[in-house]
């Protein structure tokens, strides 16, 4: 489990990230653009939300060792009422599931157990208050500690999901990501047609490409919301970040 982090601190973040992210949508015309994610309005992005919570619920609720052929999406299904089922659901389930429960996860770089899936509901409840109240020009502030967990996330399991599962990366060498207002720096090793490599870096490695910034900065930014401060090879620049 991250260092520091347990179900329940995450379960406490997805109530406060859903709080916002609920009264954003609501306050939004549901046709109104969403920015951040290009082609989608409001009413994508609530529909999204939802249908990620009904879906990664799911394994936290059976317990399911191996990936799930999950039912389709309803459909004609109201926006907000959908969405307001699922963050009830996600409410009721996931104080309720120890996280060592046993559990399929997305990602080969990380354990079959469910907190991987309380920390990926935190975070992305997060990130969609992100493209909402962005959209909206009410950003809030988010916290440092939990962004160093999302930096954490994004580079020691997605990305290692988005490349066991789309087209393995050609990128080839090492990219240092490095916090400025806290310790952590990581290290990513790119090889051709190989899940990266992740670890803590050493201080003084030579590396082909440095990300440098505050923890909040850095974590929206490998997600595309944010530009990254990054000197080096940037074909490596786009290998490391999520969108």
């Amino acid at each position: 489990m991250s260092r520091g982090w347990t179900t329940q601190r995450w379960t406490a973040v997805f109530t406060e990230q859903a709080r916002m992210f609920r009264a954003a949508v609501g306050r939004a015309d549901p046709a109104a653009p969403v920015p951040s994610c290009p082609g989608w309005t409001f009413t994508e992005l609530a529909l999204h939300v939802a249908r990620f919570l009904e879906t990664s619920l799911e394994y936290l609720r059976s317990g399911s060792p191996v990936r799930l052929k999950l039912p389709p999406a309803p459909v004609g299904a109201v926006p907000l009422e959908y969405l307001d089922a699922q963050l009830a659901a996600a409410a009721e389930v996931l104080p309720e599931v120890p996280g060592n429960r046993a559990a399929w996860t997305f990602s080969p770089a990380a354990p079959d157990l469910a907190w991987v899936w309380h920390r990926r509901i935190a975070h992305e409840l997060d990130l969609r208050r992100w493209d909402a109240q962005a959209a909206l020009r009410e950003l809030v502030a988010g916290d440092t500690d939990f962004a160093v967990d999302g930096v954490d996330e994004a580079l020691g399991t997605l990305l290692a999901a988005k490349y066991a599962t789309d087209v393995p990366p050609t990128a080839k060498g090492t990219a240092l990501v490095q916090l400025t207002d806290v310790p952590e720096a990581w290290l990513v090793r790119f090889t051709p047609g190989e899940v990266p490599e992740v670890r803590a870096a050493w201080p003084g490695e030579e590396v082909d490409l440095t990300i440098r910034g505050e923890a909040q900065l850095v974590h929206y930014g490998l997600w595309g919301r944010l530009p990254l401060r990054a000197e080096g090879d940037q074909g490596l620049l786009r290998a490391v970040r999520l969108d």
